[in-house]
């Protein structure tokens, strides 16, 4: 009936995408540019897309083409930067990381450039720029404080403090628990509380509110979001010691397309296994080495 509205193309793309229709999803969302080319809305979710199948190159290309509309847009560099981290192209991510501080706005961008400090493996900036962040928390609602600390847990965890991790995730649980009472059916409140639990070393908890965060949203019902609460899942299951079965998650996800938890927007990838030490437990492990080989074609 409206053959030449771009909106009509848009939602039938997000649709098809969250179903796992993806080669339906990206011909609706090429249509839809083609009717509406200087979009950056829909720029942003067809490279996001391409970003979810690990086509890399098309994303880059796509956000450069929003960064021609909208030039030096920090969330759009950040998410342009996001696709060299997945690539292991960590000089080019810099450069589009500089001007992303504790005061920047966009909580996407401020993860995103975390994400660079932790694969720089440059741990004393990144808790710097946590705990700036920290000082931005009275204007938090409940579910952003409760990552924020959760965060800041995390960080000091992969640095080996582990009595400061663990106050910071007790701080993140006590703000989180009765958010799960108020908010039953929210994914993001499991997903969260599972990785404080694993980090103060409460392993039956952590494993529950993991599976929980799956239940709710599961990859059969959204093939999007879905799989970054499984790959939450390896994150604590690495945590905790589980190594083979974090191992066995993982190799399912890097054959899965998807939008990511931790690296959000991109997807767990080789290079990212490679570089990130918050899967330093599991570097020993053969199984695990042969995951951080890039398969070429």
């Amino acid at each position: 009936m409206l053959p030449g509205n771009g909106e009509v193309s848009y939602a039938l793309a997000a649709v098809a995408r969250r179903e796992g229709l993806w080669d339906e999803s990206v011909a609706y969302w090429e249509r839809g540019l083609a009717l509406d080319p200087l979009n950056t809305a829909l720029l942003i979710e067809v490279a996001w897309t391409y970003a979810a199948l690990r086509q890399f190159p098309t994303a880059l290309k796509l956000y450069d083409r929003a960064l021609d509309i909208l030039p030096n847009e920090l969330v759009l560099m950040a998410l342009k930067a996001s696709i060299y981290q997945a690539q292991g192209n960590l000089q080019e991510s810099a450069k589009l990381l500089v001007q992303v501080n504790a005061q920047t706005d966009s909580d996407l961008a401020a993860r995103i450039k975390l994400a660079q400090f932790r694969l720089e493996r440059n741990q004393t900036e990144a808790i710097r720029f946590v705990q700036a962040r920290h000082a931005r928390l009275h204007l938090a609602s409940g579910i952003e404080k409760g990552m924020k600390q959760g965060g800041l847990a995390l960080i000091q965890h992969v640095g080996g403090d582990t009595a400061s991790a663990k106050a910071a995730a007790e701080q993140a649980r006590n703000t989180l628990e009765p958010l799960e009472k108020d908010q039953p059916d929210n994914a993001f409140v499991p997903g969260a509380l599972a990785v404080d639990y694993a980090i103060l070393d409460e392993k039956s908890s952590a494993l529950n509110e993991a599976q929980r965060a799956i239940t709710l949203v599961p990859s059969s019902k959204d093939r999007l979001s879905g799989p970054g609460y499984e790959e939450n899942l390896a994150l604590v299951e690495t945590i905790i010691g589980e190594n083979s079965r974090a191992i066995s998650t993982l190799t399912r996800l890097l054959q899965t397309p998807y939008g990511g938890w931790i690296y959000n927007p991109a997807p767990v990838t080789p290079a990212l296994l490679r570089l990130d030490p918050l899967w330093d437990p599991l570097r020993a492990d053969p199984a695990f080495q042969k995951l951080c080989e890039e398969k070429h074609p």
